[in-house]
C-alpha cells in the first residue's frame, strides 16, 4: 500500500470515528470526574404473589408477560440481564425496566437514564445490538488509525525522531501509571 493511500484511509477513518472517540472521552472523563448521571426510577407494579425464576429457560417470555401484567405496552428489549436479585431489560442506554425480586414478591421499576447515564451505558457496551456491532468495528478502526499514524510518523524521515520520542514518552507514562 502506498503512502498516499494509507494517509487517505487513516484520515477518513479518523474523521468517521471522531464522534465515537468524543463519546468515549466525554462520558469516561465525566464519569471519572464524578459526574455519573442519574437514573430516575419509578415503581410501576408491585406484587406479593408474582414470581419469576431468573434461571428459567423462558426468562425472556416470563419478563414480557410480567411487563404486560404491569401495564407496559409496546415495549421491546433485546435480552434480560440477571444481576443478583435484579433483572434488567437491555439495552439500558434507553428507558428500561428493572425487576426487583425479594422475599415477599417483586417490583417492576421503570428506569429513565439521564443523558450522561445513557452515554456511560453506551461506553460500557450496554447499548443496542447494532451499536455493539459498531463498537467492535470502531475498536478495529481505532487500532488501525493508531498503528497507521505511528507508521506514517516513523516512515517519514523528518517526523521519525519526534514520533519515536513521543511514542516512547507515552509508553513510559502508561507503564508508570500501571504500577
Amino acid at each position: 500500500m502506498n503512502r498516499k493511500l494509507l494517509i487517505t484511509i487513516h484520515m477518513y477513518l479518523a474523521a468517521f470515528f471522531a464522534p465515537a472517540v468524543l463519546l468515549v472521552a466525554i462520558s469516561g472523563g465525566l464519569y471519572l470526574a464524578g459526574v455519573k448521571g442519574e437514573v430516575e426510577q419509578e415503581v410501576i407494579y408491585s406484587s406479593n404473589t408474582a414470581t419469576i425464576d431468573s434461571k428459567s429457560s423462558s426468562l425472556h417470555t416470563d419478563v414480557a408477560t410480567l411487563l404486560a401484567d404491569a401495564g407496559v405496552e409496546s415495549y421491546s428489549y433485546e435480552y434480560v440481564k440477571v444481576s443478583g436479585a435484579n433483572l434488567y431489560t437491555r439495552p439500558t442506554s434507553t428507558d428500561h425496566y428493572i425487576i426487583k425480586l425479594n422475599d415477599t414478591g417483586l417490583e417492576v421499576v421503570h428506569a429513565r437514564p439521564s443523558l450522561q447515564s445513557r452515554m456511560i451505558e453506551l461506553h460500557k457496551g450496554h447499548g443496542p445490538a447494532a451499536f455493539k456491532t459498531f463498537q467492535k468495528v470502531f475498536a478495529v478502526g481505532l487500532i488501525f488509525i493508531m498503528i497507521s499514524g505511528l507508521w506514517l510518523g516513523i516512515s517519514a524521515t523528518r517526523l521519525r525522531r519526534s514520533t519515536l520520542l513521543t511514542a516512547a514518552a507515552g509508553a513510559a507514562v502508561f507503564a508508570l501509571l500501571l504500577v
